[in-house]
Formats: C-alpha cells, structure tokens, sequence
C-alpha cells in the first residue's frame, strides 16, 4: 500500500454527516455501513434511511422502500405508490441568504437569494403555464451555465414536466442529434455569450436549431448579450413574468425529471431519462456523506450545462447548500482564474476536471501563494483518472489540508460509483472508496470478483439512479443492450479498473479503449500518467491497433508537444515508459500530433482513433457533431491513408 497524501484529522471525521450516519445506525466502520447499503437484504432499508435523513417530501407513501421483481439489476422498483417532485426539495429554503452565485464573462458577477429564486422559478413556470406546459412535455434548452438556467430547469420540473439542456457551445447537428429524440414543445436559447475576451453570437445557431424542431409550439430567447432577436422567438422577459409562489406537482417516483445524453463518439447520442425520485435520493447520499456538503456551504463545480456534473451541481440546492456558477473562460485573463474565483466567492467544496488539474500541475501554477483558500475545504475532480502526480501537486501547491475527492461514474447513472469521503485517505492514483449504495465489484473474464487485478467494472446491485430507460426505445431493447449483455443481469459500465485490498479503486480506462498486448492488458491511465509526466508533453493518447493475423499488433502513442525536437522527445518518452513500466509497454510509434480529439465534455476519442487508423470512416465511428475539435481527426485519416499505400 503506498503512503496517503492526506488522512482526515479526529475533528473532520466527527463532525461529518457520515460520522453521524455510521453512529445513527451502530456502524462500526464505513465498510460495514457500505454492506448495509448493498445487501439485497438491507438495501432498501438504507435508501429509506436517507430518504429519512434528507428529509424528503413525500406527497403519497411508498408500499416499500424496493420491491423485487427478480434479483437482476433490473428487476427493481423503487419506493413503489410514492409521488414526490425534484423542485420542491431544491427550494425549500426562501430566506434573504444567498442561494446561487453565477458568473458569466458578458455580465459579470451576480447572487441571488432564496426567496429571489423561488420568485424567479414561479414566474417562468406562469409562462410555461400559459404555453400548456404540463405533464408529458419536454422544455428543451440552449443555454449557458447561469442562474436563468437553473431557474428554469426548476420551474419545468416543478410542473412535472421534463428538461433536457445543451451547451450553446455545441454544433447546430450535435444540438438536433440530441434534442429531436425527445420532441420538445417549448425551445429556449440565448443570444450569445462570451468566453474571456471572444464574444459568440449564437443566434443564427439557435435560429437552425429551432427550423430542426418540429414539435416546438413556443421559443423564447434569453439575452446575455442584449442582440436583437430572430424571428421565431419571443422575449425572455415577457416569458418570464413577475416573479411569483412557485407550485410543485407531485410525480411518481420515477416520473421523467430530465434526459442528459451520452457522449455520441460511436453513433448518434444515446437519450437517457432519469427520474425525479432517483436523482433526489442519489444526489442527496453522494453530497451529503461523501462531499459532506451541507447547509453553509457553497458548492461550485467547473461545467458546461451539456454535462452531467451540471445536474449534480444543482443538486447542492437540495441540501441546503448556496450553488456557484461560473460561465467563461478558465484561462482569462491568467491560468489561475478558477483558483481566483473559488477564492474569491470563498467557495467551501469546489470541483474540476481531472485534465485541468493536470494542466495547472503541468504550467508550474502555485496557487498557494497568491489565494488563501481559506474556505476551501473538499476539491472534486473528475472527467478522466487524476494522476498521482497531479494529486501531489495539489497538496504542494493548492492547499495541504484538503480532501482531493476523485470521483468516476457517469451521466448513465449520473453520479459516481466511485469517490471519497471524509473518513477516508488520499492515496496516489487511486479513488478512496465504493460509494454508499454502490454494489460494485471487478470481475474477471470468467465472471468472479477479483482483488488487486484488473478487470471490468460492473455493479452487481440495482441503484435509485439507474435510468429510468432510453427515450424512443420499446420494451427497454436498447437500454439492456447498453449494459447487460455481457454478464446477465449485472450492469457493465465500460470501464476497466482494479478494486484493492484496502477497498479503494483505481480506473485504467474505458473497457474498449483497453490495450491487450500479446494477450497482456494494459490501461491508457497508465500510459498517461508517464508520458503527460514529461513537461513538454500537454496531451497524449494512445491506441493498440490489433494484428488479423494473430501477431502482437502495434502500439501506437500520440503526443501533443509544442516546441519539442521530435527525435529527443521521443526517444525519451520510449526510455521513460521502459523504465516506468516495462518493455512490453513500449509504443511501437511515436507521433507528434497538433491535438488529441476529444468529446464535448473532455474525453479522449481513444475508439473512433483505433478505427479510423484500422481504415474506417470519422463519420461512422464517431458522431463529429460531439467532438469538441474535429479539425484534429484530420491528422488521423491522414495517417490511415499513409498505412494503406504502405500496404499496398
């Protein structure tokens, strides 16, 4: 076992609403309190508990907390004759404290009250009203991450109906690749926005979006940046009204809340409904016993709206927390502009992509000495494995007394299977723990569970946050196909990992990105955190391109190296990965590249790369439309067509 980075004094732990959970219920540990919660004897037993715990609001009661059709995953209901709503329990405080801090670079700084919010959801929900909005329908979005957002997905799940959001920075066929799934009947974009300095008119964009909605009865525009409106669209003011009691329908248990939507890098994005009661439950465990967030706290994590970690955000409103949202540039007018901000607006649990960690580790940034921090208490990260290296640089350079929360799950479930907690240490390259209410395990080829190898993540336990389904997916075909093929009644989530002796887990990759050398697997995590060790080295992707005749295939590393000599550099990443790791892992090609392609939300194309170089069309390995720089595929086509005259 290597050394922890950080281990939680006496006092964190005592006064942590996990600490309090585990004395509650005569736990003597937090793996005894994980058995509780993922024994299919006691399980429902737990969700109730916090159910109980986060006071929830129900209308109806529950027959049973889970009721099983059979013991697969998908044999569950949960809290079975129970109706709720999601809205209610994010604005159940209406005092004068503030409730959203949001941040955008066209309008700068802006807070809002709890009662200012409850008035602002209950005057959008007047306009939704008035424009038939009910039970049934969808409100699709456009919109950037900022108060009027979170306000209006409040005020549509309120009424029952459902939300579902796209970042304005998202393409015009990406947007209808996602929402025409779901045939909204109202549609509600911006202006434009600004990203630092650039400023982005978007109206052209939203004006195609809405000709490609054919269901939509009503659009309205929001005006971040005071332009003219396009035909088609009505003024947000008018929409909005004055402000007003906002009114919560009471739902189902697992009543449509919102459809997020996977990332689209082999096909058209698959649309995922969550529901009210799952969401609320779920988001309400994660937060409170594992960020320990809490009434007093402000809760601040860097994303778009097309991100599931946007939701998980909003959610800090249901335990009372104040939401910071920021809508710009990270990097304007310096790197440290988030540590800036997070000082600043002395945000307490604060969250950010792996890779930007990463990025300030690489740039030499030493926020400690120009930001105090005081507030800060939890730093989230997620998107992609945190390197030892940049947790380390974390405890250097940010803040020595600070538990670095990795957390890795999925906008299938939307949160994570996987995180820290206040009762746990930091370990290098490592995530702390099993979530509350996660039955997860690692199982080999076989199907066993396995420790301190690597194999296939999966979750052998139904979750209150599993999808509700997919949309336009008759008898749930496409859903069971998704994650329960490979082993029969157990959720396969895609990714590679390790489950350690001492209970902590450590992610190596998505399972079809997995690089099997000589029958050997090896995970991309570990690749990265060598290569992208090298300064010179700002990104990094590699691929495992098979041999159809049985050989040991090649593999193949992409670099992004500005400035470096490309003969020295790759020379020394080849002795750095001999000495780091071993000989087999090796690359058999090193290639400076301009850029790594990567999704909207930061993932690397390590797939639709391997099959573009195996030949295949970027069009039909990967929807362009959620790519985030398609231009850097060109290099790849490129060098596929340069392998087939070698061929040839």
């Amino acid at each position: 076992m290597t050394t922890p980075l950080w281990t939680p004094s006496p006092e964190r732990v005592s006064r942590s609403h996990l600490h309090a959970l585990l004395d509650a219920h005569g736990l003597a540990s937090y793996d005894e309190a994980w058995d509780w919660s993922t024994d299919p004897t006691t399980m429902g037993e737990f969700w109730a508990g916090v159910a109980e715990d986060a006071d929830v609001i129900f209308h109806s009661p529950a027959t049973d907390a889970l009721v099983r059709d059979d013991a697969s995953v998908t044999g569950a209901r949960w809290f079975p004759g129970a109706t709720l709503n999601y809205a209610e329990h994010a604005l159940r405080r209406r005092d004068g404290a503030t409730a959203v801090v949001s941040h955008d670079d066209a309008r700068g700084d802006r807070e809002v009250t709890w009662g200012e919010l409850a008035g602002l959801v209950g005057g959008l929900q007047r306009g939704l009203v008035a424009h038939g909005v009910g039970r049934g329908d969808v409100v699709a979005a456009y919109l950037p991450n900022v108060v009027e957002t979170l306000a209006l997905m409040l005020a549509v799940t309120g009424l029952g109906a459902t939300w579902t959001c796209c970042a304005p920075e998202t393409g015009i066929d990406g947007v209808l690749d996602r929402l025409q799934q779901t045939a909204p009947a109202v549609f509600v974009a911006v202006d434009g926005y600004r990203y630092g300095e650039r400023t982005r008119d978007s109206r052209a964009d939203a004006a195609a979006v809405l000709a490609g909605l054919t269901t939509v009865r009503h659009a309205v525009m929001l005006d971040v940046l005071a332009l003219e409106r396009p035909a088609g669209f009505a003024a947000w003011s008018e929409f909005a009204g004055e402000p007003a009691e906002p009114t919560f329908e009471p739902v189902p248990f697992d009543h449509p809340l919102y459809v997020l939507y996977s990332s689209g890098t082999t096909g058209k994005p698959k649309a995922i409904v969550h529901g009210h009661g799952g969401i609320l439950l779920e988001h309400a465990k994660a937060l409170r016993y594992h960020f320990d967030l809490d009434a007093g706290d402000r809760f601040f994590w860097y994303t778009t709206t097309g991100w599931m970690m946007w939701n998980f955000c909003v959610s800090g409103l249901v335990v009372g927390a104040s939401v910071v949202l920021f809508d710009g540039n990270p990097n304007a007018p310096s790197a440290e502009r988030l540590w800036a901000f997070i000082d600043e607006h002395e945000v307490s649990v604060a969250g950010v992509g792996a890779a930007y960690l990463v990025a300030c580790a690489k740039a030499g940034l030493v926020p400690r000495a120009t930001y105090r921090l005081a507030a800060l208490e939890t730093l989230g990260a997620t998107g992609s494995p945190l390197p030892g290296s940049a947790a380390e640089w974390v405890y250097r350079d940010v803040k020595a007394d600070l538990l670095v929360a990795s957390f890795s799950g999925g906008t299938d479930v939307c949160t994570g299977f996987v995180g820290a907690s206040p009762l746990h240490p930091v370990w290098p390259g490592e995530i702390s723990c099993r979530c509350l209410g996660v039955a997860l395990e690692v199982f080999d080829e076989a199907g066993h569970p396995v420790r301190d190898v690597e194999g296939e993540l999966v979750v052998t336990q139904p979750m209150p946050s599993m999808p509700v389904g997919f949309v336009n997916d008759p008898g749930d075909a496409r859903y069971r196909a998704a994650y329960y093929d490979h082993y029969p009644g157990v959720w396969v989530h895609g990714d590679r990992a390790t489950l350690t002796a001492h209970g902590s887990v450590v992610i190596s990759g998505r399972s079809d990105g997995t690089l099997n050398r000589g029958g050997v697997r090896m995970g991309t995590a570990e690749f990265y955190n060598v290569v992208e060790a090298l300064p010179e080295v700002t990104d990094s992707l590699v691929v495992h391109l098979e041999d159809p005749n049985g050989g040991p295939g090649q593999l193949w590393l992409f670099v992004v190296a500005p400035g470096a000599d490309p003969a020295a550099l790759v020379e020394r990443i080849r002795t750095e990965v001999r000495t780091r790791l071993s000989p087999r892992h090796v690359p058999d090609h090193v290639e400076v590249v301009g850029a790594v392609p990567r999704t909207l939300t930061g993932k690397k194309l390590e797939v639709p790369v391997k099959r573009i170089l195996a030949g295949a069309d970027p069009a039909a390995v990967a929807s362009l439309s959620s790519v985030a720089n398609p231009e850097s595929l060109e290099t790849f086509v490129a060098l596929a067509a340069r392998r087939a005259d070698e061929r040839d």
